[in-house]
């Protein structure tokens, strides 16, 4: 069934219809718009409240950023920052794959829809003006016929009466002649204009108006179709996130079974025990017996009364437990602390003092590596001057020098203190490279004295644990291979020598200091100027 048999006088109904679900469309889109508005207010909002109970970078050093449940809250604010954008990508969807899509497909429809109902107003129109003719015509036909009567009727009676001449007889026969020939075309004009007005209505009926209407129609079933996948996608653009925000929601629930209360109390142990001692009985002095006052006095540090632990009257010797001043200002704070941690408990100040050291040595290491770095720079511009002056170097040297110098001294300082504060002074063993006038690498230890010990590879991890026993870690896996260019003599120190158009395997990339570490097939290894090979990389 369609609209151009069972409709075909149903214009009005089918134009209605047609506009009736083009707005329903514009409706559906709208609706999505205002949804797609609500996703980001929510993602915004969500993102926002994730910001505003996220740790601050400053704050990301507070010793409650070690306990499980600050972790885990962390761990639920990303989580939360993710189901955000999940949120954010539902509404952008939407918006391209429905709102965008169908208001596109919308104007299409519309001038689509423009031009089948001009093409039925054309055909109307047409229809109206044959017809128009017609009805002249007839009209027309009629009015002369009627003229032809009286002419007949006059020419009968003219020609009865006796007093008529034959003149006037005669005149009057040729103008009823004259009346019935025109009348006789009218009639034919007549019969041709309804032979075609029967013919463009039956072309109009039967043809034309079918014709269009069974193309909005389809205009109008391409239209229900195309909003029910608008529907669908309504549904299958969030079951698309679903997954995901599935994975986000899991993290969350991950985030709470991560809590851990014991280890959280342990660490609070960790990072607040003082290391003091509890205070002991207080000694009864007996002033009869004439007992001197002064040697009663035992134990550094131990209160001679009850120690107030909640801050309502803390002894003043018992430092740990001092009254706070009612005016706290920075001023106060910086005056207590010293560079040596002397204002924390015993066991605080061993773990920043071995913090503060571990600090040192990774700083210490840094511009050891930059001192052999720039020491081989310096060999490579001796050998060869065309590639660079060694003497603009000569300023970097002296400062890295200067750095390692000053370095080494507070690592000693702090050294000393720990050994104070009791701790085992154990350091981060490291091992540094000096450059003599020839440019030849010299190995020294902490302490600056010479030593036979040579680094056969400055890529090895320079320090390591005290307490572990170090060992040599298997060769490392070649991520490519290189081409020589030129010879190179690998005169120095940690360098390799190599001949024109010999392969090697690369270990180790360029860093930005001009040197790429290589291996030969017999093991042997070390560094070459990145200029003169050309590089290939395992994919």
């Amino acid at each position: 069934m369609d609209w151009g048999t069972e409709l075909w006088d149903q214009y009005d109904i089918i134009e209605k219809h047609t506009q009736s679900g083009l707005e329903l469309v514009e409706k559906y889109v709208k609706f999505v718009k205002e949804r797609t508005e609500i996703e980001q207010n929510y993602a915004k909002q969500l993102r926002n409240l994730s910001k505003k109970y996220n740790l601050k970078r400053s704050s990301k050093d507070e010793p409650e950023c070690r306990l499980s449940s600050y972790q885990s809250f962390l761990d639920i604010l990303n989580e939360m920052n993710d189901y955000a954008g999940q949120r954010e990508l539902i509404a952008e969807n939407m918006m391209m794959n429905i709102c965008i899509d169908l208001t596109k497909y919308l104007q299409e429809l519309k001038q689509e829809r423009k031009t089948y109902l001009m093409d039925a107003k054309k055909a109307q129109q047409s229809l109206e003006s044959t017809y128009k003719q017609l009805d002249s015509s007839k009209k027309r036909f009629e009015r002369e016929w009627r003229e032809a009567e009286r002419a007949a009727q006059y020419a009968e009676k003219t020609d009865q009466d006796i007093n008529a001449t034959k003149a006037d007889v005669e005149k009057a026969k040729q103008q009823a002649h004259m009346r019935a020939h025109v009348a006789e075309e009218c009639k034919n004009d007549y019969a041709a204009q309804l032979q075609k007005y029967n013919k463009e209505q039956n072309q109009f009926y039967f043809n034309d108006m079918p014709l269009i209407f069974n193309k909005l129609q389809d205009l109008d079933e391409r239209r229900v179709q195309k909003l029910a996948q608008g529907y669908i996608l309504f549904s299958d653009t969030e079951k698309h996130v679903m997954p995901i925000i599935g994975k986000c929601l899991e993290g969350i629930t991950k985030a709470g079974t991560n809590v851990n209360e014991r280890n959280d109390s342990m660490v609070v142990i960790e990072q607040n025990k003082s290391g003091f001692e509890r205070p002991g009985d207080v000694e009864f002095e007996d002033y009869s017996q004439g007992i001197n006052r002064a040697s009663s006095d035992s134990s550094l540090g131990t209160p001679k009364g009850p120690m107030d632990l909640l801050g309502k009257n803390r002894s003043k010797n018992f430092w740990l437990f001092s009254k706070r001043s009612k005016k706290f200002t920075p001023e106060r704070i910086t005056a207590t602390v010293t560079e040596d941690f002397a204002h924390l408990p015993p066991e605080q100040r061993r773990k920043r003092l071995q913090q503060k050291l571990e600090e040192i040595c990774k700083e210490l290491q840094k511009e050891i590596d930059q001192s052999e770095a720039l020491g081989k720079m310096k060999d490579v511009y001796e050998k060869n001057p065309q590639m660079g002056d060694p003497a603009s170097l000569a300023s970097q040297i002296s400062q890295t020098s200067q750095n390692i110098e000053r370095l080494r001294g507070e690592l000693n300082k702090y050294e000393t203190w720990l050994a104070e504060a009791g701790g085992r002074g154990d350091t981060l063993r490291y091992k540094t490279h000096t450059f003599n006038n020839n440019g030849a690498h010299d190995v020294q230890s902490p302490d600056g004295a010479q030593s036979d010990e040579s680094t056969p590879d400055p890529s090895q991890a320079i320090y390591a644990e005290f307490d572990d026993d170090f060992e040599d870690d298997e060769l490392t896996a070649p991520i490519g291979k290189c081409t020589a260019m030129y010879n190179f003599p690998g005169a120095s120190e940690g360098t390799i020598s190599m001949q024109e158009g010999e392969v090697l395997a690369v270990v180790e990339e360029d860093k930005g200091d001009g040197w790429t570490r290589v291996r030969r097939n017999n093991g042997d290894e070390g560094y070459i100027p990145t200029s003169y090979v050309t590089i290939t990389l395992n994919k």
